[in-house]
C-alpha cells in the first residue's frame, strides 16, 4: 500500500488552483493547509462546504 503524504496532495491541489480550476478537499487538514497558502500568496477564493469536504475555487480578476 502506498502512503500519500497530506501536504503532497495538497500542493498538487494548490497548483491546480494557481491555474485557474477548482479543487476539492476531503478532510479539515488538507483544507487548511491549501486555505494557509493561497492567504499567503493573496490569492482570492471562493470556498463551498458539504458534507463531504469543501471546494476551493479561484476569483476571477477582472
Amino acid at each position: 500500500m502506498k502512503v500519500i503524504s497530506r501536504s503532497k496532495i495538497a500542493e498538487d491541489k494548490i497548483k491546480s488552483i494557481r491555474l485557474g480550476y477548482t479543487a476539492f478537499a476531503e478532510s479539515q487538514e488538507v483544507l487548511n493547509k491549501i486555505k494557509k497558502e493561497l492567504v499567503l500568496h493573496d490569492i482570492d477564493f471562493i470556498e463551498e462546504t458539504t458534507d463531504v469536504g469543501s471546494w476551493i475555487t479561484p476569483k476571477k480578476k477582472a
